[in-house]
């Protein structure tokens, strides 16, 4: 009860200074392992402003896909990319049926509003990530001034398919509250 507690404190006190936050991606890397199975058209930043930048993808899941499972791992920045807070897999399926992992609900709030990746398996077809771009609002939790990177691993019908690597800004400048 007390982490909730502080939790919401913190999420307050950061919802204070979002005009303070630079909140931008910095880097974005796919790579698919086998191409018979999942085929990447488009992964590309493209820079709005010196501020703004807007993350693309486009990639093709060629065969139905029943069970989907994903590992994602937060990175901090500190002499190379280190493990940072969390490391956890999880079975994307489930998670679109019920949202049972609430780290992962953070994550997938951010971008479910860009991406055509929004029903329960079997998947097959285009995935889609268009226009998105980070909204510090929707962070419910605190980061520390940093680069990250968020590393997500996909397996389909338990063969590691895709990894996508996402790198991040995050700045809180208190001066300019």
């Amino acid at each position: 009860m007390r982490f909730i507690f502080v939790c919401a404190l913190l999420g307050v006190f950061v919802s204070h200074f979002i005009g303070a936050v630079v909140f931008r991606f910095t880097n974005f890397v796919c790579m698919s392992y086998n191409e018979s199975w999942f085929k990447v058209h488009q992964c590309r930043l493209k820079a709005i402003s010196r501020e703004n930048v807007i993350l693309n993808m486009n990639g093709t899941i060629l065969h139905a896909v029943n069970t989907i499972h994903l590992q994602y791992i937060m990175l901090k920045k500190a002499n190379g990319f280190k493990p940072w807070l969390v490391d956890s897999r999880m079975d994307v399926c489930r998670f679109l049926r019920s949202n049972y992992d609430p780290t992962f609900k953070i994550i997938f709030n951010l971008f479910k509003d860009f991406t055509n990746a929004n029903h329960t398996c079997p998947y097959s077809g285009p995935v889609i990530v268009k226009g998105f771009y980070l909204r510090p609002e929707l962070l419910i939790l605190p980061f520390p001034t940093g680069e990250y990177m968020l590393s997500l691993r996909w397996s389909y019908d338990h063969r590691h398919q895709i990894d996508t690597n996402i790198s991040f800004l995050f700045v809180e400048d208190m001066k300019k509250t």
